[in-house]
């Protein structure tokens, strides 16, 4: 069965997005540039993403606006703005449990829970995420986009693996 994985970068203190909603501090610290990271291996393990409108205006207008970056894999973006779905990209305002439910009828591999903070929070909230791949990047921002807002729920996590790379570190974890 598929499951729904979050695989975020984030700062060491906890920012998904800068002061000004900017991600171009995405980026090692140089001691090993040749290694590209695991978000080759990952994206191979997804035929499924679900993100917000602002991630998804945030992709197609500054991050790559001459390509969409997720050819060949189902996008769903969460939104009540009026946009125009095709094939591969579906705009819904669908209660984001029960298209989560509808994706792991049809879905083959897992789900990648792209972003923003809004999304990941309402997933957080409801239990639907059943792994946590979360980068460290080596920067301090100390104000920005946090990943996960303060609430007084807690989620016991059991950690799978470490990988270590230009600086950066992934952590994976699933549920207890």
């Amino acid at each position: 069965m598929s499951k729904v994985v979050l695989y975020i970068a984030m700062s060491l203190d906890g920012y998904i997005a800068d002061k000004n909603k900017g991600v171009s501090w995405l980026s090692g610290d140089g001691s090993d540039t040749e290694n590209t990271g695991t978000y080759s291996e990952f994206i191979e393990t997804v035929d499924s993403i679900i993100l917000g409108s602002k991630t998804y205006d945030q992709i197609i207008n500054e991050l790559s606006p001459n390509e969409w970056v997720y050819k060949g894999k189902q996008t769903y973006v969460m939104t009540s703005k009026n946009y125009n779905s095709n094939e591969e990209i579906i705009f819904t305002n669908q209660n984001i449990k029960k298209l989560i439910e509808q994706i792991k009828i049809t879905s083959s591999k897992n789900i990648w829970l792209c972003g923003g903070a809004s999304i990941i929070n309402q997933c957080h909230k409801l239990g639907l995420i059943d792994e946590y791949i979360i980068t460290i990047i080596p920067i301090i921002l100390g104000n920005g986009i946090k990943l996960f807002e303060l609430n007084d729920m807690s989620v016991k996590l059991k950690l799978i693996s470490i990988k270590t790379y230009n600086g950066i570190v992934d952590l994976k974890y699933t549920n207890y």
